[in-house]
This record gives structure tokens, sequence and C-alpha cells, in this order.
């Protein structure tokens, strides 16, 4: 990599705090040559979004055989699907090509993957399992749903604190609501239906962490659309830091790894209870941690006598 090229790749990174080492060793590097090759062909990172989707897809297809050759071609597409995942917002951050859609896409992508999974390994179970199979695949759904919705949105918090509002898509509900009451449906029909899924997907993010939205609150009235203090930027980075590991287990890498493993021991069902049992443990923990800490933060903005609330 030459040295433009190695500068450039850094500045297609979110954030030190915020990267997995699998990311940075393998998806990264991957993702940053098929970015170079999109930014040459004039791709659009919603192109690549696009692509992730139908690779995540195939992915669940290969689910559904019993057969761990099939499997493995299944987790090579998924793999292929993080990749174009990882490329799309590296080509964004190169070409500056950001876009509330974009953002959506992203989002829907690796949530339709898994949709395709979950199916994937129903079907294959049904004979033997019955509809059970269908009950717990959907409790450890949401579950997920759940887990995901958190992780992101502590992310994007703490890329508010570590790099301010640009270097963060920590998206406010009402603005969301306004923006899609502004769109007319027989003008961008698609778009309207991504975005109404996009509200509802912000305000449930909202709804979990009300610690985080009072200090949110707390934050726009003394600040505004002015950059926050840095030395409380710096405090709430350093104590928020820690949960960053949890997020990255709660994403895609290490759901990945867990999918691969049953797979290859023809128990895909215990996917779902790693989901159920692993999973909320870290939701539960993560949870309380971030919220004890906003409400921290909160309790000293609200006792600084210079502080006056809107």
């Amino acid at each position: 990599m030459t040295d433009l090229n190695r500068q450039r790749y850094l500045q297609t990174l979110k954030h030190p705090d915020t990267e997995e080492t699998i990311d940075l060793w393998f998806y990264r590097p991957v993702g940053f040559r098929l970015a170079l090759l999109g930014e040459k062909l004039h791709w659009t990172p919603n192109m690549i979004s696009v692509l992730s989707i139908f690779l995540g897809i195939g992915c669940g297809v290969l689910c559904y055989p019993a057969d761990w050759r099939w499997n493995l071609v299944g987790i090579a597409l998924l793999v292929m699907a993080d990749i174009c995942d990882s490329a799309d917002g590296q080509l964004a951050r190169m070409t500056r090509q950001y876009s509330r859609l974009g953002r959506i896409l992203d989002g829907a992508s690796g949530d339709l993957w898994f949709i395709a999974i979950y199916l994937g390994i129903c079907f294959r179970l049904f004979p033997e399992w019955g509809i059970w199979i269908f009950i717990l695949a959907a409790t450890a759904g949401f579950c997920h749903s759940k887990q995901a919705q958190l992780a992101d949105c502590y992310r994007n918090t703490h890329l508010f604190f570590a790099r301010g509002k640009i270097g963060s898509e920590w998206d406010d509900s009402q603005q969301i609501v306004d923006e899609y009451r502004s769109i007319r449906f027989a003008e961008a029909p698609l778009y309207k239906v991504f975005m109404w899924f996009y509200k509802n997907y912000t305000s449930a993010q909202e709804a979990m962490t009300p610690h985080l939205q009072q200090f949110r609150g707390l934050l726009r009235g003394r600040y505004a659309d002015s950059p926050v203090d840095p030395d409380l930027c710096s405090r709430f980075r350093e104590q928020s830091k820690p949960l960053m590991k949890y997020t990255n287990i709660l994403t895609f890498n290490c759901r990945a790894i867990v999918l691969f493993v049953t797979l290859m021991i023809g128990m895909p069902w215990l996917y779902f209870v790693v989901e159920l049992t692993l999973g909320n443990v870290l939701l539960l923990y993560m949870w309380v941690c971030h919220e004890r800490l906003c409400r921290d933060f909160a309790k000293e903005l609200t006792s600084d006598s210079q502080f006056l609330p809107d």
C-alpha cells in the first residue's frame, strides 16, 4: 500500500476506540480495496450496500441444507457481505457521499442477512422441531434486534464524544419524524418506507435509554450547536470506552463465528440459544453501565450553578 493510500485508508476508519481487531486485520483492509475499485468505477456506497444484501440473503439460503459444505459456502458469502458492508462506509468517507438513505441501507442490510439466516435454519429444522423452532427463532430474533439497537446507539454516542457530530450518526428521533413527514409517498415511495422503519428504529433506541436521553437533552440545552466542552468529551469517552468491547461482541463478527461453529457441528439451533443467553447477559450489563454513566454526567450538568436549562 502506497503512503497516499495508507493515509486515505486511515481516514476511512471510524475511530480506534470502536474498531474491532478482526475488522482492522481483515475487513477494513479488504473493504478499502473494494472501495478503491468502486471509486474508479464510479460506484456509489448504496450500490455496494445492495450487493451486500444479496450476498447475505444467499448465506441464509445456504443455511437450509444439512450439509456442511453448502453451509461453508454460505459462511463465505456472509464474509463477502460484511466486506461490502465495510466498503460502503469506507467509500462514503473517501468520497464524502453521505446520505440518510446510506445510513438506513447500511443498517437494514445486516437485518436482512440475519432474517434470511434465521429462516434458512428454521426451515431446515422444521421437520424435527415443528413450530417450536420458529418460536425459538422469533424470540432470539427479537433479542437480537434489541442487542443490535443498543450496540449501535452506544457506538454512535461514543463517536459523538470522540470525534464530534461530524464523526457520528447519533440521530434524533424528532428530526427523523420531521423528515419522514416532509416526504411525499407519491414522489419517493421506497424512501418513505425506509424512513418509516428508521424512525421506529431510532425511537426504540431512545425509549430504551432514558438517562442517555436526559443527558443528551441537557447537552443540547447548554451547547446547542456549539462544540461540547473538550474536557467533558474526554472524560465521557474514557468512561464509555470499556463498554465498546461489548458493543463489538453484540454486532457482526462474534455472531458470525458462533453461526459458523453451530453450522459446522450440525446444531444450528444453538445459535439461537447463544443469542438468548450470552447475548442478553451482555445486553443487560452494557445497558446498566451506560445508563449509570449517563445519569452521573447528567447530575454533573444539573448541579453546575452556571447551567441554565432551556
